[in-house]
């Protein structure tokens, strides 16, 4: 078995404040993927090793540097960040989306190719897509041109993956609901970025025309929710009122070999460390 987690981290110096090593020292996932590092990277460092040494000190890794990392700024400062943590061997990391220049789609998608303990190698990607504004024209054009280079590699790894080489799950903040069951309130948000109509069109193609799956949806069934992000405006926490932004897209053989999964929402809204909870997935493979 492995365990896969993906969390937003709302920023990992304020997670640091607010206790997420307490976290990894309890969890020790095998692969961690991070979203929204938004820190410049001598700062970003030192954090990193202190959850490596979190891992070394509960026994997942037999001293600090045996914990793989990597991580991608953006180029943009204060902005996105995404960082994998993998108590596993990785044997190739790729950093960032072809025929993105942008400074603002930077520091979004970095892939580790990791060898399980049974010897398989899987592809992990960290992901983190734009949350828009259907107020901004500019902003929804850089979402969508992103969402538009993410069909091409996922159909590169779907093709790998159907023709015996590597699996592959995409681990992240995605910043769509895909269905009414993903969203507390989808009446009221039909034309907010994150439910419109387009954004929720890309998730079909890559569950039909990609082939990929929900890892979470698939495990859970068609209940409302969980979900992984509640505003931090109100009383959104408390009540649960929610979003499901935060998935695990696998391609179907490594989906098949899901065995359970974990949202790991906060007891209180004083103890969350993100606007995000983690979602963990256990893979027998």
């Amino acid at each position: 078995m492995i365990t896969i987690t993906t969390s937003n981290l709302n920023g990992i110096r304020a997670a640091r404040r607010k206790g997420v090593e307490t976290w990894a020292g309890r969890n020790t996932p095998d692969v961690w993927c991070m979203q929204e590092v938004r820190a410049p990277q001598d700062e970003i460092d030192p954090i990193l090793d202190s959850f490596a040494f979190e891992y070394a000190t509960h026994g997942r890794v037999n001293d600090p540097s045996g914990l793989n990392r990597m991580n991608e700024v953006c180029r943009v400062k204060g902005r996105a960040g995404v960082g994998l943590l993998s108590a596993l061997p990785v044997t190739q990391r790729r950093y960032g989306l072809p025929r993105l220049d942008e400074d603002v789609d930077s520091g979004r998608w970095i892939e580790a190719d990791v060898v399980t303990p049974q010897g398989y190698t899987i592809t992990v990607a960290s992901v983190y897509v734009h949350a828009g504004n259907a107020d901004d024209p500019v902003k929804m054009a850089q979402k969508y041109r992103f969402l538009d280079a993410m069909l091409i590699r996922m159909g590169e790894l779907r093709d790998e993956a159907a023709h015996g080489g590597r699996q592959a799950v995409l681990c992240g903040d995605f910043n769509i609901a895909h269905t009414p069951l993903d969203i507390k309130n989808a009446k009221a948000n039909e034309k907010h970025a994150g439910f419109l109509p387009a954004e929720r069109a890309y998730v079909d193609r890559w569950l039909g025309e990609l082939e990929f799956v929900d890892v979470m949806r698939d495990l859970a069934g068609d209940i409302q929710g969980p979900y992984t992000w509640w505003s931090q405006r109100g009383r959104a926490f408390d009540n649960n009122v929610g979003w499901r932004i935060d998935y695990q897209f696998a391609t179907p053989e490594l989906a098949e070999s899901a065995r359970g999964f974990v949202i790991d929402k906060a007891p209180t809204y004083d103890l969350r460390w993100s606007d995000h909870a983690p979602l963990t997935v256990t893979y027998d493979v």
